[in-house]
């Protein structure tokens, strides 16, 4: 009697939670909602600079443009292709749903499409080719941000999230081509890493081993400084290998990690949004 009574306040007390980081990330979600669409509504047409493409390393090596640029993306290509196969296979990732192994399934597809639009957009940076580059990644932070819903909250709605943000990313990338403003796809990069941070801290892990998460923000968040201090990374090593290079293998390290996250974690209990669907 006191192991039941002590079983039923203990799924009373993590619905209790369950509820409280519902309303709180609801509210986060609509602060962040607001914004963005204010960005939107009363901001001028941003369109993309030209100085954009213009990166630090500009070396032609053995007849490559841009060649550390260029070849940096090979580690994509290698997480990308071996994440797809083994995601395929069945065996090797700990996956408890179908849900799970679709949205990991894009991802992978998302890291591999980013190795060949990377290179494309690389050999001759311009704003022709510069959405080739975008839109894999798009898909990637989509599948990522679904695949952490699918995990923590529920399938249906992380299903729901992954087919709403899949359009909103080949939405987003037809507006930059079609009016030439990257307002929608700069709010789209800005806003779906954010959304993986705060879900991730506020919604409790369904599996062990989910520090791995913060890892890859941490690593996120030290490729995007990479990325801003590409000539000054560049001159600090004395142009051996400048800050977009390194913004790229710091990239490759986030499916790489969270890959070793998915063969090593363990399933720790139901998710009481899968719990609640069933009911």
């Amino acid at each position: 009697m006191m192991n039941l009574s002590w079983s039923c306040s203990s799924l009373a007390n993590r619905q209790q939670q369950f509820r409280r980081f519902k309303i709180t990330t609801h509210r986060v979600f609509a602060v962040s909602f607001l914004f963005f669409t204010s960005f939107l509504l009363f901001s001028p047409q941003i369109p993309r600079s030209l100085k954009y493409h213009q990166f630090a390393d500009l070396r032609n090596l053995l007849g490559v443009p841009n060649t550390l640029n260029v070849i940096s993306n090979f580690p994509f290509l290698v997480v990308g292709v071996l994440g797809l196969v083994l995601t395929l296979e069945g065996g090797f990732f700990t996956l408890s749903s179908q849900a799970e192994t679709w949205a990991w399934i894009l991802f992978y597809a998302g890291i591999t499409g980013m190795a060949f639009g990377s290179v494309y957009y690389h050999l001759k940076p311009d704003n022709n080719r510069v959405l080739w580059d975008t839109l894999p990644m798009m898909v990637a932070y989509s599948s990522l941000f679904s695949s952490l819903v699918v995990e923590r909250i529920g399938q249906r709605i992380g299903l729901c999230c992954m087919c709403a943000l899949l359009v909103a990313a080949f939405t987003c990338v037809v507006y930059e081509r079609v009016y030439g403003d990257i307002r929608l796809c700069l709010m789209f990069q800005l806003f779906l890493p954010l959304a993986i941070a705060v879900v991730a801290f506020l919604y409790p892990s369904n599996y062990t081993h989910s520090g791995y998460w913060f890892s890859s923000i941490g690593i996120y968040l030290l490729a995007k400084f990479e990325a801003l201090s590409d000539k000054k990374l560049y001159r600090a090593n004395n142009y051996v290998i400048s800050g977009h290079s390194l913004e790229h293998l710091c990239l490759a390290l986030i499916p790489f990690l969270l890959s070793v996250m998915l063969i090593y974690r363990e399933r720790k209990f139901k998710r009481l949004g899968d719990v609640k669907d069933q009911l």
